[in-house]
This record gives structure tokens, sequence and C-alpha cells, in this order.
């Protein structure tokens, strides 16, 4: 079995694979302060709580964007399953051409959804992930990593909203009702939302305009993309676990 990793900045998300077949997928929090043996004991126990032996790991491939808690993470991964886990960054062998200006820049989330949507999609394909940050990242019909495009995440966005302004409340994210709202919270939600749905559409037509791919799939991910995909006719995919997957195709080609 393979351990994959994603490291986000705001939670870290891990799957079980067998294979090309994902057995259980999980995560938790990412925190800077925990040491390798709090990283070690909490990944041992989701593990045994999923119903799988952590013995039965033969190795462990990690996407990072988060280079403090590396050490830590790294190091429990090697005392608690004794394996070195392959991380995702410069050298590692993708089967994508990065054409970017400055490819060191680009982020290992950014690289493992190019290759997994390219692999498993095709392309050319425009690939959006909903975290933190939107990425909007766009590969060629051969391969080529050639452009993309960061906005602020949905949750993000929000918290700016209620952390800035005082009399704002926290809200949850969620489709309202309506656009026609009458009270702060949907207010809130109904700007958030559909903003969102707004700049997704209008990103993905200039994409289309410029690089003059008429026939570009476009593969959504990401925990709030799903709310997202619903209403946008441009997205022809919502893959909840995309970047795991690509994690997987990344440990293949190593091998």
């Amino acid at each position: 079995m393979l351990l994959v990793v994603d490291v986000g900045n705001t939670n870290i998300t891990m799957g079980i694979m067998e294979g090309q077949k994902i057995l259980t997928t999980f995560r938790m929090t990412t925190k800077n302060t925990r040491t390798s043996d709090e990283y070690g004991v909490l990944l041992y126990e989701m593990i045994r709580r999923r119903g799988y032996d952590p013995k039965a790991i033969e190795n462990t491939i990690i996407a990072s964007v988060v280079p403090k808690i590396m050490y830590s993470f790294t190091n429990a991964v090697y005392k608690y399953f004794g394996k070195n886990p392959i991380i995702v960054g410069p050298g590692i062998k993708t089967g994508i051409s990065i054409k970017t200006a400055n490819p060191k820049q680009l982020g290992a989330d950014r690289i493992v959804d190019a290759v997994a949507a390219y692999e498993i999609y095709g392309g050319p394909v425009l690939v959006i992930d909903y975290g933190t940050a939107t990425t909007y990242d766009l590969v060629s019909e051969k391969g080529e990593f050639i452009a993309g495009v960061i906005v602020p995440g949905i949750q993000t966005s929000a918290n700016v909203l209620w952390q800035a302004a005082a009399k704002l409340p926290e809200i949850e994210i969620k489709k309202p009702p309506t656009i026609l709202a009458k009270d702060t919270v949907s207010s809130m939600q109904a700007g958030v939302y559909f903003s969102c749905i707004g700049e997704t559409s209008y990103i993905i037509r200039k994409f289309k305009e410029e690089s003059q791919y008429k026939d570009l799939k476009v593969v959504a991910t990401g925990g709030l993309g799903k709310i997202i995909s619903n209403e946008v006719d441009m997205i022809d995919v919502y893959d909840q676990n995309l970047t795991l997957k690509g994690l997987e195709i990344l440990y293949q080609k190593q091998k």
C-alpha cells in the first residue's frame, strides 16, 4: 500500500492507495508546532482506525506547500513507518514540461494537479484547485505547463470579510436560496458564492480565448470546488481526489 500526502496551508489531506485504487482518505489540520512524534502517532492511529495495518505501508510520497512542517513530518514517516518518503520537488520525474518563466517557483500541489489532469483526462486541460488559494493551471496537448492564475480561495475571501469588518459575522460557505439577500449573513453568502462563480466563468473564458484551445477540458478539484462546479457549465469534471491520484501517478513514474 502507498501513503499519499498533500500538505496544504490549512489541511493535510492523505490517502491510502493500492495501485490506482483509493482505499481510504483522511485529513488533519496543518500545524507548524507539531513534533515528529505527534505527527507520527496521529498518522499511525488514523490508518489503524480506518481498518488498515500501518506496517503494510510500503512507501510514502508527499507534496507540500508548507516548508516549515516538512522536517517534523518526514521524520515522522521515517520513525513510525521505516520509510524515507519521496518528496515532490526539483528533480522529480513528472512527465510534463514546465514552460513558465521560473519553474522552481511552481508549487508542488500545482505540479501534482497538472500531472493528474493531463494523465487522466488528456490535454489541453485547465485544472482548477479550490484550496486556501484557488489556482487555474493550463497544460497543453503536448503535456506542457504553459500558464497559471492564482486568486484568493473561497474560504480565504470569506475570512477577510469577517476579520476586517468588525460588525460582520463568521459565516458558513454555502449557496443561498437567492441573490436577493435580506440579512447580513445571506448577503455575505451571496457575495462570496456568486462572485466565485462569476470569477470562475470569466477566467475560464479568458483562458479559452487567449490560448485558442477550442477543445480545452476543464477539471476542478479541492474541498469547496464541488459547490462551484455544480453551477459553472464550462467545468467538465469535478474530481475530489485529483491530487491524491496525481501523487500515485508520480510515484509510479519514479519507479
